[in-house]
């Protein structure tokens, strides 16, 4: 995925620098995607993934919230010195894993969002491409 945008943003920059147009081209490229960024649909899905990142930065705090908890708890529990270590130390494990899972499905749901919103958005620009295509010359040839 991020190659992708790479080579796009490569090729974009590219574009924008090699043309003989030069400045009037950018300006172009530019006021076609602020038409494109401030579409309802597109804005829509920002608002989500932006709603979705705020839920996903609070289940890793709970996680680890919850993680230093159980260690705690089991670090002051009764028993030997060792056996309340190896209670700790089991404690630990299951928060890391519980910390680990909390991160990959944040970090799942933000890509889904995120290739939603993408997808949405190559619809709007295609449907402005389309209405923009009919236009006419800008060059006054």
């Amino acid at each position: 995925m991020r190659g992708k945008v790479g080579l796009v943003i490569g090729l974009a920059a590219g574009y924008v620098l090699g043309t003989r147009a030069g400045r009037e081209r950018y300006e172009q490229i530019k006021e076609q995607a602020e038409k494109v960024w401030n579409l309802d649909p597109v804005q829509k899905q920002v608002a989500k993934v932006q709603e979705l990142g705020k839920s996903a930065l609070l289940a890793l705090p709970t996680a680890l919230w919850n993680g230093a908890v159980k260690v705690t708890k089991a670090a002051t529990t009764n028993g030997t010195p060792g056996e309340r270590l190896d209670a700790a130390l089991d404690a630990g494990k299951d928060a890391t894993d519980d910390v680990a899972d909390a991160a990959e499905t944040s970090a799942d749901a933000a890509e889904a969002a995120v290739k939603k919103t993408a997808a949405r958005a190559r619809g709007a620009a295609s449907g402005s491409g389309a209405k923009r295509s009919t236009g006419g010359s800008s060059n006054g040839k």
